[in-house]
């Protein structure tokens, strides 16, 4: 009867830890899903609007309307397969941003994301390059360029031009790729009668914090890499210190979870980063070469720098790092610690969702691979739970035996398995090895924006936000939206169902608390997975069906499996 009784509060403590201690660790270690971006109402699918999608969005606060803003100064169009938007020739600052191929919802007539915004209108974030000046002065906020063309696009780059009055003329040679990448070619050419010194310098200003949520394993602010590392602040510390870093080769932006603003100086040349913080919630990500370079009268002086406004396409990432040598600029993707796994299941996700042209079935072919790669030690498993469940008798009787001293019992215990050849941990190794893999994935499909609005089939519009459609309300046709602990999708639901099935294939344990614990963890995971991306459970899902068709197969080469152990 004790022994009942301490089975029962050892497994009410573990269900209890399990069903109210993992929201708080998977809040820590896994990222959160993506917002749902449709809800079922009325057996019909709306789509919902999705305000963290868009960092320089319209806002009723505004303090002046964008159009307004827009029209006050002059300005040069900006006009790529990618991009459009405009420089401000007032201050020579790129303050006017649009992602063509992004949009803020699924739905068909909804807005592209505005990623730049000028100073005036509601969250300004723009760009602008210039000189820290020694002997003259430099070129301001105020300054009206002049530039040489009406359109900077692929092919065309454009020329501004100012100059002090005081004999020094300023150049901005700007260019564009067919991406997102600027060039920035700065000139300072002295005309005056006395040699003077300039530091390049280029700046990133930001007002607010991106609404998109900053998590451990999954940065959202601002960032710097400098002596080949990078260091990620959150927003909140962002005002704690002024942060500066001395280095060749590096960069300093802002990182949303699908978006990056960069400047890239001239990766040869000494700067100092910096990441600061200003009044009225302003953030400013800059970088100024460290050494005053002196120019003197009828000489000029040129300094080359990039700008990186875009989205975080893995490969152009890559490409970026690999052709123009801008210094691990891939880790403007928070990968973490698994990114050895993580970069090669993305590629091969991709390349698979580009076979078949549906995300959804690429996840499931995905699945299918690494549970033929792992069929091997699945196959080395089953003969050790064999091997296990032959020498149970065994077992129990060494526990009769020695119950009353521990140390002997572990003794006599690994005695029994060197001399049975069973490795008691063997059986754990393929779920040892698929955490990290899960992990991986999971992270692949929150971070990366080739998996962003990805539908599935039916209802499923979003791979990697939760699945909308629950039982609880009927499947939308009551109006009432369950709270997220118990909105319990239909994708949960069938992981739920899935691992049950697998368990009652499995021989029941001889532990009663083991037993306990296998009949209602099925049940609680529905729980646990039900706010993790439907990606995710798709994987688990397809995973627990091809482990249920493994082990029937698996059963027939090891039938002492099935039968019971002998007394």
């Amino acid at each position: 009867m004790k022994d009942e009784q301490k089975n029962f509060i050892t497994f009410a403590v573990l269900a209890a830890f399990i069903l109210f201690g993992w929201p708080i660790i998977a809040g820590w270690v896994f990222p959160t899903a993506n917002p749902p971006v449709t809800r079922i109402e009325a057996g019909e699918t709306k789509v919902l609007p999705n305000p963290a999608a868009d960092p320089a969005a319209d806002a009723p606060q505004a303090i002046r309307d964008r159009n307004v803003v827009l029209a006050e100064t002059p300005r040069v169009r900006i006009d790529t397969p990618t991009l459009s938007g405009s420089i401000n020739l007032k201050g020579a600052r790129i303050d006017d941003l649009v992602l063509k191929n992004y949009d803020q919802t699924i739905a068909e007539n909804s807005p592209p994301i505005r990623l730049l915004s000028p100073a005036g209108a509601a969250q300004a974030y723009f760009a602008g390059f210039g000189w820290r000046a020694s002997g003259f002065t430099a070129p301001d906020a105020d300054t009206i360029w002049r530039a040489t063309g009406d359109v900077l696009a692929p092919g065309r780059p454009v020329t501004l031009d100012a100059d002090n009055g005081q004999g020094q003329r300023f150049r901005i040679e700007l260019s564009i790729d067919e991406n997102y990448m600027f060039t920035a070619r700065q000139t300072v050419a002295n005309g005056g009668g006395a040699p003077v010194s300039v530091q390049p310098y280029g700046y990133l200003s930001r007002r607010g914090a991106s609404t998109d949520v900053d998590q451990w394993v999954a940065h959202v602010g601002p960032m710097a890499v400098r002596d080949g590392s990078a260091v990620y602040v959150d927003y909140d510390e962002a005002n704690e210190e002024q942060r500066r870093y001395p280095t060749t080769g590096g960069w300093a932006g802002f990182t949303d979870s699908y978006w990056l603003t960069a400047m890239i100086p001239d990766q040869a040349a000494p700067v100092e980063l910096q990441l600061r913080t200003g009044a009225g919630d302003l953030f400013q990500a800059d970088y100024v070469v460290r050494d005053a370079r002196p120019v003197a009268p009828g000489r000029s002086v040129t300094q080359t720098a990039r700008f990186f406004a875009g989205a975080k396409e893995v490969k152009l990432i890559d490409a970026y790092e690999g052709d123009l040598g801008i210094v691990q600029f891939d880790k403007a993707i928070d990968w973490g610690w698994f990114r050895i796994i993580e970069k090669p299941i993305f590629y091969y996700l991709e390349w698979l969702f580009r076979l078949v042209g549906n995300f959804g079935v690429a996840i499931i072919l995905l699945t299918v691979t690494i549970r033929l790669l792992l069929f091997p030690i699945a196959q080395r498993q089953f003969a050790s739970m064999a091997q296990m469940r032959a020498v149970q008798p065994k077992l129990k009787a060494l526990q009769e035996r020695f119950k009353e001293d521990k140390p002997r019992l572990q003794q006599e215990m690994m005695a029994l398995y060197k001399a049975e050849k069973v490795n008691p941990l063997a059986g754990c190794l393929p779920m040892l090895l698929q955490i990290p893999i899960m992990f991986a994935l999971y992270k692949v499909l929150i971070l990366t924006i080739e998996m962003r609005h990805q539908p599935f089939a039916l209802w499923i519009r979003d791979l990697s936000a939760p699945d909308p459609l629950t039982p609880l309300n009927l499947f939308g046709l009551l109006p009432f939206t369950p709270p997220g602990f118990i909105a319990i999708g239909v994708f949960p639901i069938l992981l739920g169902i899935s691992m049950w099935a697998q368990f009652k294939l499995n021989p029941a344990p001889m532990d009663e608390v083991q037993k306990q614990v296998f009949a209602i963890m099925p049940w609680m995971l529905m729980f646990i997975m039900a706010p993790f991306a439907v990606g995710l459970q798709l994987y688990w899902i397809t995973s627990n069906v091809l482990t249920m068709a493994q082990q029937w197969w698996l059963y027939r080469q090891h039938p002492a499996l099935k039968t019971a152990p002998a007394k």
